[in-house]
């Protein structure tokens, strides 16, 4: 087990390069599973879940070579038969469930456990089911596994009744090969699902659509391999640019799609940050003393449900009262407690969470509990006096590159420590 430990009051200052979009890419690796020949995806983040997702493939029968410092993974298929994806294989990542959607397409049958990832409240996969049950298959739950198949997949008109990002790509990626044309009805319109809608229509599928809410799709007989590179990460460059914010720093964060950060940049003006933006980058320069502002996290273009805990952490030092209101995932206000324990003053009511400013945190053990609230710990470190230490890493490193270089080339004191 290892450890950040963060020297507080540092201000960030100097050029951090943003990874590839981790929600894009492990939908994309999945998705090469239809091409059912040689895929290069470029632009990769070199983080866990990528790993782990190459590795997947691999006991499935894929043939896969990553190269994290280029960033680079090339994928083959084409020895893949079916897709059986175990208990063990299944729990690492909540992303394990596009399998379900890629073999379909492809084998017109799956068995894939019940997906796992960070505990951040209920997310039910039944608008998959909807989409996958609409198109023509069958599906069982047995046993934890999800199965399902289908002798043949015909296009349909499908209607979410919430928006999903994750249905909606894996509608997208059984809806390819299925015959007709489907519609997704109130899709979800994130980066992402336009990312893996581009990957799918450089390997020959017929995707139009895609950031709007009805997204239409024309099945194609077969799809091929293809080289294609992920866009930056929206959530790593968000965080970076709270995290300037926090120390009072001046940091231009290169390498992401300015219009893809609206929200963020929005509310960091409105709390006094100075904020300019380039082709391809954007200078966060920190203010003296920060402004209270509410936050409600919504589907996009809305404010990012990923951002809210790092966005969190930085109000606790804003001057006055701030109402956070999470309307995505009910579980995501676990850091809270570990704040508290710096010093923040927090209360939590439902999905609603009222942080008091106060003048200073103060560095403390702290444990991260899923991958985001790992992010805001090195938030609330970043800004606090004296020394925190995070636990539970391995959250962290789920999403987020090299993140402790970074900010060591940014001039923040930190370092990653084995825990004995």
């Amino acid at each position: 087990m290892e450890k950040f430990v963060i020297e507080g009051g540092h201000k960030l200052k100097g050029k951090v390069s943003i990874s590839g979009f981790k929600n894009a890419a492990v939908a994309i690796i999945p998705a090469a599973i239809l091409a059912g020949n040689r895929c290069t995806i470029e632009n990769l983040p070199n983080i866990k879940d990528v790993e782990v997702l190459g590795e997947m493939l691999q006991e499935l029968g894929g043939q896969v070579e990553f190269d994290g410092k280029a960033k680079t993974m090339h994928i083959d298929t084409s020895m893949i038969q079916e897709c059986y994806a175990p208990y063990e294989m299944a729990k690492k990542l909540r992303a394990s469930y596009y399998l379900l959607g890629a073999a379909l397409g492809r084998f017109k049958k799956a068995r894939v456990a019940y997906p796992g990832g960070c505990d951040i409240g209920t997310r039910p996969i039944d608008q998959h089911i909807k989409g996958f049950e609409a198109l023509g298959a069958k599906v069982e739950i047995e046993h934890g596994i999800v199965h399902v198949e289908a002798e043949e997949l015909t296009g349909a008109e499908i209607y979410l009744d919430v928006v999903s990002v994750g249905a909606t790509i894996n509608i997208m990626l059984a809806a390819c090969r299925a015959k007709g044309i489907t519609i997704i009805d109130n899709a979800a319109k994130e980066p992402h699902v336009v990312d893996v809608a581009n990957f799918l229509n450089a390997m020959g599928a017929d995707i139009r659509g895609a950031g709007t809410d009805v997204i239409k799709i024309h099945g194609v007989e077969e799809m091929r391999g293809c080289t294609y590179s992920v866009i930056p990460d929206q959530i790593e460059a968000g965080t970076f640019m709270i995290m300037a914010a926090a120390t009072g720093g001046d940091v231009i964060v290169d390498n992401v799609i300015p219009k893809h950060l609206d929200p963020v940049t929005a509310k960091l003006r409105e709390m006094g940050v100075e904020i300019e933006e380039y082709g391809e980058s954007i200078r966060v320069i920190g203010c003296h003393k920060l402004k209270g502002c509410n936050i409600k996290t919504l589907v996009y273009p809305g404010f990012p449900t990923d951002l809210q805990q790092p966005m969190s952490a930085l109000l606790t030092q804003a001057q006055g009262t701030s109402i956070v209101t999470e309307t995505i995932y009910e579980g995501r206000f676990k850091h809270v407690d570990e704040l508290k324990r710096m010093g923040a003053k927090i209360k939590v009511e439902g999905r609603v969470a009222v942080i008091e400013g106060v003048e200073c945190l103060s560095g403390a053990t702290v444990a991260a509990t899923d991958l985001r609230a790992g992010a805001a710990l090195i938030v609330a470190g970043l800004m606090a006096e004296g020394i925190t230490e995070i636990e539970n890493i391995h959250y962290i490193d789920r999403g987020y590159e090299n993140i402790e270089q970074k900010l060591m080339r940014l001039g923040a004191k930190i370092h990653r420590k084995k825990e004995i």
